[in-house]
C-alpha cells in the first residue's frame, strides 16, 4: 500500500467516526428526549392513579357516611313515630285526672272513683311501655328544658319550681309537653 493509500484509508476512517459519532450523538439527544417524555408519561399515569385512588375512598366514605346518617334517622324516626298520637292522649289524661278529683270532690261512690283511678294508672302504664314519662317538677330547678313558667311563686326559692299547674311529659327524654309552673323569684 502506498502512502496515499493509506492517507485516503485513514481519511475514510476519520471521517466514518465523525459520521458515526454524529449519529450516536444525534441518537442520545433524541433518546432523551424520548425517555423524558416516557417519564413524564408515568408521572402523569401515577397521578391519575393516585387521584383515583382519593375520589373511590372519599366516595366510600361519603357512601359509608349517608349510610350511617339513615340509620340514625331510621332509629330516630320510629323512636319519635309515637309522639304526635301520645300528645294527643295526654288531653285524655288530663281528663282522666280532672274526672278523678271532680269525683272525689263530688263524694262519688269508692267503685266510680276506684274505676277512674285504674283507668288512669292503666293509661299511663301503657304511655311509660312506649317511652312516655310524666314530669312533674314540684321542688326541683327550673329547667327551660323540661318546664314553662307561668308565674311567679312568692315562696319558693329562687329558680326553684314553687307550684305545678300542670305536669309535663317526655318522649324518651324529649319533652312533648313542657310542665307549667310558677317559680320562685
Amino acid at each position: 500500500m502506498n502512502n496515499q493509500e493509506s492517507q485516503d484509508i485513514h481519511e475514510n476512517i476519520e471521517a466514518t467516526t465523525e459520521e458515526n459519532t454524529a449519529n450516536v450523538t444525534e441518537n442520545s439527544e433524541e433518546q432523551p428526549s424520548e425517555v423524558e417524555q416516557l417519564q413524564a408519561k408515568i408521572a402523569e399515569l401515577e397521578t391519575a392513579v393516585k387521584q383515583a385512588k382519593e375520589g373511590q375512598a372519599r366516595a366510600n366514605a361519603e357512601s359509608y357516611n349517608a349510610q350511617k346518617r339513615m340509620e340514625q334517622e331510621t332509629t330516630k324516626a320510629k323512636k319519635y313515630a309515637l309522639q304526635k298520637f301520645a300528645k294527643e292522649l295526654l288531653e285524655v289524661v288530663d281528663n282522666f285526672e280532672r274526672a278523678i278529683d271532680s269525683a272525689e270532690q263530688c263524694g262519688a261512690e269508692g267503685a266510680v272513683v276506684e274505676g277512674l283511678h285504674l283507668t288512669h294508672k292503666s293509661l299511663l302504664s301503657v304511655l311509660t311501655k312506649n317511652g312516655v314519662e310524666v314530669v312533674n317538677p314540684l321542688g326541683e330547678k327550673f329547667n327551660p328544658d323540661y318546664h314553662e313558667a307561668v308565674g311567679i311563686h312568692p315562696d319558693a326559692e329562687k329558680d326553684m319550681v314553687g307550684v305545678v299547674l300542670q305536669k309535663g311529659y317526655t318522649l324518651h327524654d324529649r319533652s312533648i309537653r313542657p310542665a307549667m309552673v310558677q317559680v320562685g323569684a
